[in-house]
């Protein structure tokens, strides 16, 4: 069966459509850089632009799927949608221009279907700790003896970061510090509950750190890569002291990524120095996967 899953994401859309039966097989994916949070997260509402290039995307992606004779298109919407007091609207009326019906997920289910995806990838033979940096939110699933035990999805996404300080270029120590503290304010109790020999990075931001460590397109084929630790950490410094001009100039950042790469390059630093982890990976899997694969899926 051809099937197509849509991720609304705050920053980024993503259309994925895979032939799932006996074996899954990719057969599209693309991405659009949609953000959909922007100017509005943090006022709780999908702002108008936001709107008319979330429609523009999702009649892209349907025309997408018509043309590649998709069978079932599942429509997820995340952190985003599921704080927008107009989200109901928006929802309408892409159902009506579009015929896709959206299906606005909570935090834990998030944090659930994205452990489905890595756990496609990784074999978890050591405690580990997934985490999904998304533009509204931001995942951690503990993981121990290959189940997830503990898992919690924070409003700490880098859209909403980049929309509530205002920051310096390059950052400053002081705005480091600002942002360190409001990690720590939102996630140290969770962490000081987890054990961590393995920290997963999952798909999004990672594959973009992934192509910086190593200057080459990211190609995981449904595994995850262990990158160096030392050459990683190396990777989250140049981004946080790089200028917007810098980053503008880097090949190797995607776009919707060059503006808020420091907010996520802080998170990740100081995620690892709280967990001292002893292995770094990323997956290709997240949301996305996770939806098509599991034989759970919400």
């Amino acid at each position: 069966m051809r099937r197509a899953l849509i991720d609304l994401g705050t920053n980024t859309f993503n259309l994925l459509i895979a032939d799932v039966a006996a074996h899954y097989q990719i057969v599209h994916q693309e991405k659009n850089g949609v953000a959909l949070g922007m100017g509005g997260i943090n006022q709780q509402r999908i702002a108008p632009d936001a709107m008319e290039r979330a429609l523009q995307a999702l009649h892209q992606f349907k025309q997408r799927c018509d043309a590649l004779h998709v069978e079932s298109i599942r429509a997820i919407g995340t952190s985003a949608l599921r704080d927008a007091r107009n989200r109901d609207a928006f929802c309408a009326l892409a159902l009506q221009q579009t015929g896709i019906e959206i299906e606005v997920i909570s935090g834990d289910q998030e944090a659930q279907l994205i452990y489905e995806g890595v756990r496609h990838t990784h074999s978890f033979e050591r405690a580990s700790l997934i985490m999904d940096i998304g533009g509204g939110s931001t995942e951690l699933i503990a993981v121990e003896d290959g189940q997830p035990l503990h898992w919690k999805s924070f409003d700490i996404g880098v859209s909403r970061m980049a929309q509530s300080f205002q920051v310096s270029d390059p950052l400053s120590a002081t705005d480091i510090t600002q942002l360190e503290n409001y990690l720590e304010m939102h996630c140290l109790n969770f962490l000081q509950s987890v054990s961590c020999s393995d920290f997963i990075g999952a798909s999004g931001s990672f594959e973009t750190f992934f192509e910086l460590v190593h200057e080459q397109v990211y190609v995981a084929n449904g595994q995850a890569q262990e990158v160096s630790t030392s050459h990683f950490l190396e990777m989250l410094e140049y981004i946080i002291r790089s200028t917007q001009a810098e980053r503008d100039a880097n090949d190797w950042i995607i776009p919707i990524r060059k503006r808020m790469a420091p907010f996520a390059a802080v998170k990740t630093r100081w995620m690892i120095r709280q967990l001292k982890p002893q292995r770094i990976f990323v997956s290709p899997y997240s949301l996305k996967e996770g939806a098509l694969l599991s034989t759970n899926s919400l």
